[in-house]
């Protein structure tokens, strides 16, 4: 078979998925191509270009989320989970990947999708790149301690000081599943309260559930209160008792 820059990719991959990025050659890939090792240079210059061809590959096995209809929360569950799908396809590939600065780039199907969600939630487009760059750390973070098995670990640490009466949690239900869940949740409650507070103030309205301003006279503003003959200094009269009568103000 002829040699493509797509072949060299594939079978570039498949030699990641087996044995991790470290174990990729170009020797050894030209070996499963049974083709001479220099001619793979005639179609990637270096294994960093061979690393970058493989992410754009990887990156178009992404399923893009098209339920333009449904609520945005869904959505973003969708599409969150169908990235940890693909995670955990390619494992030892992702985990290199999420190290990478340059791995998500603006054409990407995830990110051209992630921020089509964060647009049908009402983010003010200035605001989108920010968020879309948040999202994107917390869920690659989630990942990378997921696949090295650090997440595992975490989960299973004890309390040093467990709450009085209490034996400490048991990590019943603590499987990664229900813990990215609980990511996804978080994130989507904090959209939420943000797009709410953000919405109260165009409408100059206070959010819901936020202390309104106090009505009550501040102390050093209120009249000084009369006090009857004898009356003791550490027992002052209330104002209205005191004769302060808000109708002649």
């Amino acid at each position: 078979m002829p040699l493509t820059e797509a072949g060299i990719c594939i079978s570039a991959l498949r030699l990641i998925d087996a044995d991790g990025v470290e174990a990729l050659t170009m020797r050894k890939l030209a070996a499963v191509l049974d083709a001479n090792p220099m001619s793979l240079y005639h179609h990637v210059p270096n294994k960093e270009a061979l690393l970058r061809g493989v992410a754009r590959m990887v990156g178009t096995r992404f399923r893009t989320v098209t339920l333009e209809d449904a609520p945005w929360q869904e959505r973003m569950r969708l599409l969150a989970t169908d990235f940890r799908t693909l995670a955990h396809r390619h494992p030892n590939f992702m985990a290199y990947s999420f190290s990478q600065p340059d791995f998500i780039q603006a054409e990407d199907p995830f990110w051209v999708a992630l921020t089509a969600v964060l647009d049908a939630a009402g983010v003010p487009q200035s605001e989108i790149p920010q968020l879309a760059a948040l999202v994107c750390a917390v869920v690659s973070g989630v990942m990378i301690a997921e696949l090295n098995g650090a997440l595992h670990r975490w989960s299973s640490l004890q309390p040093t000081t467990p709450a009085s009466g209490e034996d400490g949690p048991t990590n019943e239900d603590s499987g990664e599943d229900r813990m990215f869940r609980l990511v996804l949740d978080t994130i989507i409650s904090g959209l939420e309260s943000r797009l709410t507070v953000d919405h109260a103030s165009r409408e100059g309205q206070p959010p819901q559930n936020s202390p309104r301003p106090s009505a009550r006279i501040p102390r050093q503003l209120r009249p000084p209160a009369a006090r009857c003959e004898g009356e003791s200094q550490e027992n002052p009269v209330p104002d209205m008792a005191a004769g302060f009568d808000p109708k002649e103000q």
